[in-house]
Protein backbone atom coordinates (compact mmCIF):
# COMPACT_ATOMS: atom_id res chain seq x y z
CA UNK A 1 0.00 0.00 0.00
CA UNK A 2 2.82 2.43 0.69
CA UNK A 3 5.02 3.49 -2.21
CA UNK A 4 8.08 4.30 -0.04
CA UNK A 5 9.75 2.76 3.02
CA UNK A 6 7.63 1.94 6.07
CA UNK A 7 9.31 3.56 9.09
CA UNK A 8 7.00 2.55 11.95
CA UNK A 9 4.18 0.14 12.80
CA UNK A 10 1.81 -0.36 15.72
CA UNK A 11 -1.00 -2.71 16.79
CA UNK A 12 -4.34 -1.35 17.98
CA UNK A 13 -5.07 -2.15 21.65
CA UNK A 14 -7.66 -4.77 20.62
CA UNK A 15 -5.25 -6.37 18.15
CA UNK A 16 -7.67 -6.04 15.21
CA UNK A 17 -5.83 -3.29 13.35
CA UNK A 18 -2.32 -2.20 12.41
CA UNK A 19 -1.05 1.29 11.74
CA UNK A 20 1.92 2.10 9.54
CA UNK A 21 3.88 5.30 8.91
CA UNK A 22 5.91 5.81 5.78
CA UNK A 23 8.40 7.94 3.87
CA UNK A 24 5.49 8.56 1.45
CA UNK A 25 4.23 11.10 4.09
CA UNK A 26 1.17 8.97 5.01
CA UNK A 27 -0.17 6.70 7.71
CA UNK A 28 -2.27 3.69 6.79
CA UNK A 29 -4.76 1.71 8.85
CA UNK A 30 -4.90 -2.03 8.11
CA UNK A 31 -7.27 -4.81 9.15
CA UNK A 32 -5.20 -7.64 10.63
CA UNK A 33 -7.64 -10.48 9.76
CA UNK A 34 -7.81 -9.64 6.05
CA UNK A 35 -4.61 -7.65 5.50
CA UNK A 36 -6.67 -5.00 3.72
CA UNK A 37 -5.97 -1.31 3.85
CA UNK A 38 -8.89 0.49 5.49
CA UNK A 39 -7.80 4.11 5.45
CA UNK A 40 -4.97 6.44 4.43
CA UNK A 41 -4.16 9.44 6.61
CA UNK A 42 -2.67 12.42 4.75
CA UNK A 43 -1.41 15.63 6.31
CA UNK A 44 2.32 15.46 6.96
CA UNK A 45 4.65 17.37 4.64
CA UNK A 46 7.59 14.97 5.17
CA UNK A 47 8.45 11.38 6.14
CA UNK A 48 6.38 9.82 8.94
CA UNK A 49 8.94 8.35 11.37
CA UNK A 50 6.79 7.05 14.21
CA UNK A 51 3.19 5.99 14.85
CA UNK A 52 1.20 4.91 17.92
CA UNK A 53 -2.36 4.03 18.89
CA UNK A 54 -4.07 5.68 21.86
CA UNK A 55 -4.83 3.31 24.75
CA UNK A 56 -8.55 3.36 23.86
CA UNK A 57 -7.83 2.70 20.16
CA UNK A 58 -9.78 5.75 18.96
CA UNK A 59 -6.79 7.88 17.98
CA UNK A 60 -3.49 7.61 16.20
CA UNK A 61 -0.38 9.68 16.81
CA UNK A 62 2.39 10.34 14.31
CA UNK A 63 5.77 12.04 14.36
CA UNK A 64 7.34 13.41 11.19
CA UNK A 65 10.37 15.00 9.59
CA UNK A 66 8.15 18.08 9.20
CA UNK A 67 8.95 18.71 12.93
CA UNK A 68 5.36 18.05 14.06
CA UNK A 69 3.26 15.44 15.83
CA UNK A 70 -0.29 14.90 14.65
CA UNK A 71 -3.23 13.40 16.51
CA UNK A 72 -5.68 11.64 14.17
CA UNK A 73 -9.25 10.42 14.50
CA UNK A 74 -9.16 6.74 13.50
CA UNK A 75 -12.82 6.79 12.39
CA UNK A 76 -12.66 9.58 9.81
CA UNK A 77 -8.90 9.86 9.21
CA UNK A 78 -8.83 13.60 9.99
CA UNK A 79 -6.19 15.50 11.94
CA UNK A 80 -7.57 16.57 15.31
CA UNK A 81 -4.49 18.41 16.59
CA UNK A 82 -1.01 19.32 15.43
CA UNK A 83 1.71 19.68 18.05
CA UNK A 84 4.42 22.21 17.11
CA UNK A 85 7.56 22.99 19.05
CA UNK A 86 10.34 20.74 17.85
CA UNK A 87 13.00 22.37 15.70
CA UNK A 88 13.99 19.18 13.87
CA UNK A 89 12.63 15.77 12.79
CA UNK A 90 10.39 13.89 15.25
CA UNK A 91 11.68 10.31 15.49
CA UNK A 92 9.51 8.71 18.15
CA UNK A 93 6.09 9.20 19.71
CA UNK A 94 4.14 7.54 22.53
CA UNK A 95 0.83 7.91 24.39
CA UNK A 96 0.68 7.94 28.18
CA UNK A 97 -1.16 4.91 29.61
CA UNK A 98 -4.16 7.11 30.54
CA UNK A 99 -4.23 8.65 27.04
CA UNK A 100 -4.06 12.25 28.32
CA UNK A 101 -0.49 13.00 27.27
CA UNK A 102 1.89 12.29 24.43
CA UNK A 103 5.67 12.15 24.36
CA UNK A 104 7.97 12.87 21.45
CA UNK A 105 11.68 12.44 20.75
CA UNK A 106 13.46 14.51 18.12
CA UNK A 107 16.66 15.22 16.23
CA UNK A 108 16.65 18.56 18.10
CA UNK A 109 18.07 16.58 21.09
CA UNK A 110 14.90 16.91 23.18
CA UNK A 111 11.98 14.89 24.37
CA UNK A 112 8.78 16.83 24.86
CA UNK A 113 5.75 16.00 26.98
CA UNK A 114 2.49 17.38 25.58
CA UNK A 115 -1.01 17.78 27.01
CA UNK A 116 -3.49 16.42 24.46
CA UNK A 117 -6.39 18.60 25.66
CA UNK A 118 -4.50 21.88 25.20
CA UNK A 119 -1.85 20.86 22.60
CA UNK A 120 0.67 22.62 24.87
CA UNK A 121 4.15 21.45 25.74
CA UNK A 122 4.26 20.63 29.45
CA UNK A 123 7.81 19.47 30.01
CA UNK A 124 10.99 19.36 27.91
CA UNK A 125 13.73 16.81 28.59
CA UNK A 126 17.28 17.31 27.28
CA UNK A 127 20.15 14.91 27.61
CA UNK A 128 20.97 12.76 24.58
CA UNK A 129 23.44 14.25 22.11
CA UNK A 130 22.34 14.30 18.45
CA UNK A 131 18.78 12.93 18.76
CA UNK A 132 16.31 10.82 20.71
CA UNK A 133 15.47 7.68 18.78
CA UNK A 134 12.93 6.05 21.07
CA UNK A 135 10.58 7.17 23.86
CA UNK A 136 8.20 5.44 26.28
CA UNK A 137 6.08 6.11 29.37
CA UNK A 138 6.32 4.08 32.56
CA UNK A 139 3.08 2.25 33.45
CA UNK A 140 2.60 4.50 36.51
CA UNK A 141 3.16 7.65 34.37
CA UNK A 142 5.78 9.00 36.78
CA UNK A 143 8.71 8.47 34.44
CA UNK A 144 9.65 8.48 30.79
CA UNK A 145 12.41 6.54 29.12
CA UNK A 146 14.46 7.53 26.11
CA UNK A 147 17.09 5.91 23.94
CA UNK A 148 19.64 7.64 21.77
CA UNK A 149 22.63 7.25 19.47
CA UNK A 150 24.99 7.67 22.45
CA UNK A 151 24.33 3.96 23.25
CA UNK A 152 22.34 4.83 26.37
CA UNK A 153 18.86 4.80 27.83
CA UNK A 154 17.84 7.64 30.12
CA UNK A 155 15.17 7.56 32.81
CA UNK A 156 13.47 10.90 33.47
CA UNK A 157 11.18 12.29 36.17
CA UNK A 158 8.02 13.38 34.36
CA UNK A 159 7.24 16.21 36.80
CA UNK A 160 10.64 17.91 37.04
CA UNK A 161 12.12 16.95 33.66
CA UNK A 162 15.29 15.87 35.47
CA UNK A 163 17.33 12.86 34.43
CA UNK A 164 17.23 10.20 37.15
CA UNK A 165 19.48 7.53 35.71
CA UNK A 166 21.51 6.60 32.64
CA UNK A 167 21.71 2.97 31.55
Amino acid sequence: GHFRSVESVAFSPDGKYALSGSDDHTLKLWEIATGKEIKTFKGHAEFVRSVAFSPNGKYALSGSDDHTLKLWDITNGKVIKTFKGHTNDVNSVAFSPDGKYVLSGSWDETLKLWDIATSKEIQPFKGHPYWDSSVAFSPDEKHVLSGGPDHTLKLWDITTGKEIKTF
